[in-house]
């Protein structure tokens, strides 16, 4: 994995904005796939970005892709909302009601059959990975970047999303799922991609369950911890980002769970850099963490510099002001410049119109710049 030697590189999350003509044949022909992985290859080339993806066009979502890829699950009932029991919601009704009837808000979420867990698990999605990292290999002939990554979902989110009725606990269920998604894991790593393993749930937890303490969050942590580290086994370090987030975007989010009240177990993940939002006003203040919490030797931080919690575009100044605060307390080499989350995590997802999401990623790439100017000066 590459670090800021010379300048402070950029990448971010995963999720773009697709096409209209993805979205009308998302299911048709690779064709109409492997030419929109070109066009969204060559723009975030065109845009400075120095660390892409495909934008995860391959994918309906980056959760519910895995119904294609995993086996022993079968069809069950449509999967309840998570989002009207919880904290935030019970604490800003009228907000949420309102927001309701407008698309992105997490209340709005769309209803997907909840997959149940019926026979042992195992991988069958070599098929899709293969025409995903295919079209990704394809699409950086010829384009200048510095490196490409891949998202891939980590097990704790498929064992929050998918049910089980075949293992005797939840812990054997969760691991099997490990076992399982380790071969997507590696088969990203042996293509030549940077993995980047997806892990909302890591921190969502506690504003999803208003009855669980902050140590019942963090033992679940620790557990989910393991599983992911086991899905890792025998991947190098420095082949993977593990990026978490807290699943709202348009909202108060004043329960969001605090970085330092995590940030132990999340250093424990078997990865070269950790990614997390750090632009939006929930979480801007926690660079200070850094002061206090001594980042692991050959570790890398890809703090969010722009988010996608609001439609506001980031002025590159701002930007370079916020990478300069991580560069100071960690060391500029140990700083890539990333978004706070994906910018369409569901196909058609309408929360950030594509116009301002790449104004936003024009934003970073000259904040860098300048942030760059004066770190290496």
């Amino acid at each position: 994995m590459k670090t800021s030697q010379q300048r402070i590189l950029t990448t971010h999350v995963g999720s773009l904005p697709r096409p209209a003509e993805l979205l009308a044949e998302h299911a048709a022909t690779n064709g109409v796939l492997r030419d929109a992985v070109a066009k969204i290859v060559q723009k975030q080339s065109e845009i400075g970005l120095d660390i892409v993806d495909d934008g995860e066009f391959g994918k309906p979502g980056f959760i519910t892709y895995v119904n294609e890829r995993l086996a022993g699950f079968e069809p069950g009932s449509p999967r309840g909302n998570p989002w009207v029991g919880s904290r935030e919601v019970a604490s800003f009704p009228e907000f949420y009601e309102q927001s309701a009837r407008s698309a992105g808000s997490p209340t709005t979420a769309a209803r997907h059959l909840q997959m149940v867990c019926t026979s042992p698990i195992t991988y069958k999605g070599q098929l899709q990975l293969q025409q995903d990292i295919a079209n990704l290999k394809a699409a950086l002939n010829g384009i200048r970047v510095e490196e490409a990554f891949m998202p891939a979902i980590s097990p704790s989110d498929i064992e929050d999303w998918q049910k089980n009725a075949y293992y005797k606990t939840a812990e054997e269920f969760l691991f099997a799922i490990a076992d399982a998604m380790r071969e997507e894991y590696k088969t990203i790593v042996d293509a030549g991609f940077l993995l980047q393993i997806d892990d909302p749930r890591l921190v969502t937890y506690y504003m999803l369950n208003p009855r669980a303490s902050l140590e019942d969050c963090r033992k679940l942590m620790e557990l989910r911890v393991e599983a992911v580290n086991q899905a890792l086994r025998g991947i190098p370090e420095d082949r993977v980002r593990f990026h978490t987030c807290y699943g709202i975007n348009m909202g108060p989010r004043i329960h969001d769970m605090e970085l330092k009240d995590v940030v132990d177990i999340i250093l424990k993940i078997r990865a070269g850099a950790y990614s997390f939002e750090a632009a939006n006003p929930r979480h801007e203040h926690e660079w200070q963490v850094w002061e206090n919490v001594k980042l692991p030797a050959g570790k890398i931080l890809i703090p969010g510099m722009i988010t996608q919690s609001s439609v506001l575009v980031e002025h590159p100044e701002l930007v370079a002001q916020r990478i300069v605060r991580f560069a100071k307390v960690v060391g500029r080499e140990n700083v890539i410049a990333g978004a706070d989350c994906g910018f369409s995590s569901f196909a058609g997802s309408l929360e950030i119109h594509p116009s301002i999401v790449w104004e936003k990623f024009k934003s970073l790439v000259e904040g860098a710049r300048l942030a760059s100017k004066q770190l290496w000066s």
